[in-house]
């Protein structure tokens, strides 16, 4: 897949997040919708000509969609954050390199429900996974969860807005250790959740052959040159 000038990047970015805004809201009108039967076949058979529709012209599974760029590790598609992303919450995520720090807001709705009026559990531990990891890349540190302890201290609401912080702790070589936590924005002062990851940056050789299929040079979880 030859790499789009930066002007059709730019356009393809615009396109790609204003479908993946309609279709959240479609997702989200899906997960919570009581129509009548009629016109659940109805929305079925506009779904499929959707499916066909986009089915055009399709990427294999490895392959890296043209709006990301892998070096930053900047993922259009991401399930966290990601523009085009429809199951993506999604979460709005602000770097501070100096501190190693990133501090996420996002609401979540019904489509990640777990317990009724709750946030999954699985949904949480993901918001906390990726401020880890993201907490440790945006001071210059790349790498993949080796390890993840969340610890669950009260419930989390669907429809709350919510603050997650990831905080870079620690770097030994390729090795980094980063805590986070999970509050609502209203009572900053109460942790919903938190937790604590080691992260591992890959040795080039390594991420060679981890992403080999993907044909692209993937900088954002590999070692760098001045991590030792």
């Amino acid at each position: 897949m030859a790499e789009p000038s930066p002007q059709d990047r730019a356009a393809r970015r615009d396109a790609v997040g204003a479908l993946g805004t309609a279709l959240r809201e479609l997702v989200d009108a899906a997960v919570r919708t009581e129509v009548p039967i009629g016109d659940l076949e109805k929305a079925t058979a506009l779904a499929g000509e959707l499916t066909a529709l986009l089915s055009g012209e399709l990427r294999e599974v490895h392959e890296i969609a043209t709006v990301d760029d892998p070096e930053t590790g900047e993922r259009w598609y991401s399930p966290v954050y990601g523009p085009g992303s429809p199951v993506a919450p999604p979460m709005a995520v602000e770097d501070f390199p100096e501190e190693g720090r990133c501090v996420g807001r996002v609401t979540v709705g019904k489509k990640h429900e777990g317990p009724p009026g709750l946030v999954h559990g699985g949904i949480v531990a993901t918001l906390l996974d990726h401020v880890l990891a993201r907490s440790a890349r945006a001071a210059g540190h790349g790498g993949l969860t080796a390890t993840l302890t969340v610890t669950y201290r009260r419930p989390v609401h669907l429809g709350v807005p919510l603050l997650v912080t990831g905080q870079l702790v620690s770097v030994d070589g390729r090795r980094a250790t980063a805590t986070a936590r999970l509050v609502a924005e209203d009572d900053p002062g109460t942790t919903l959740a938190e937790a604590e990851a080691l992260l591992v940056a890959l040795r080039a050789d390594r991420a060679s052959e981890v992403f080999a299929r993907t044909g692209r040079a993937v900088g954002a979880w590999t070692q760098k040159s001045s991590d030792g």
